[in-house]
C-alpha cells in the first residue's frame, strides 16, 4: 500500500521561531516497495529561497540533513543567491541515491520511510537572511489511501 505523508512549513515551528510571512507544505507520498518518495513542495510569500531538505529530528530539536529537496550542496549556502516568489512549486522523486551520507544511520528510502512514520523528520526550507531555517514543519502520516478509480 502507498504512504502518504505531509508537512505544515511555519516560521514558528522553527527551533527558534522565526518571524515570517512565508509558509508552506510538503508533500511525499511513497511507492508499494518503499523504494521511492514522490514529493511536492509548495512555498508561498518566500524572499530568497536558497535550500529545502528533509532533516531528522523531533519537533523541538535541530538535526542533520537526510535528503535534499532543492538547492546545492551545503558547503555553499551562505554563497548560495535565492528566489524570491509569492507561489514557487518544486517536485521530485526521492531514491536511495539521494540519501545524504549521514550519522543517524538512514542509507536508503526506506529507512527514511521508517523515521518519517516515526514522526522523526521534518522538512526544512532555508533562506539567504535565514540560513538556518525560514519554515519548517514535522512530516506526519496522513493515513489516508487513494480513492479507487
Amino acid at each position: 500500500m502507498e504512504q502518504f505523508f505531509i508537512a505544515d512549513l511555519k516560521g514558528q515551528n522553527e527551533v527558534p521561531p522565526v518571524d515570517s510571512d512565508a509558509f508552506g507544505v510538503a508533500k511525499f507520498v511513497a511507492n508499494k516497495s518503499c523504494t521511492k518518495i514522490k514529493f511536492v513542495l509548495k512555498v508561498n510569500n518566500i524572499d530568497n529561497f536558497v535550500q529545502a531538505h528533509i532533516h531528522k529530528g523531533d519537533r523541538d530539536e535541530n538535526g542533520p540533513v537526510l535528503v535534499f529537496l532543492f538547492g546545492a550542496d551545503l558547503a555553499t549556502l551562505s554563497e548560495q543567491n535565492g528566489i524570491t516568489t509569492r507561489k514557487g512549486v518544486v517536485t521530485g522523486v526521492i531514491t536511495d541515491d539521494d540519501i545524504v551520507k549521514n550519522d543517524v544511520g538512514v542509507k536508503c528510502v526506506s529507512d527514511l520511510l521508517e523515521l518519517m512514520r516515526e514522526e522523526r523528520t521534518y522538512v526544512n526550507v532555508h533562506t539567504e537572511q535565514n540560513l538556518a531555517g525560514e519554515i519548517r514543519g514535522q512530516i506526519v502520516s496522513t493515513k489516508r489511501r487513494r480513492p479507487h478509480r
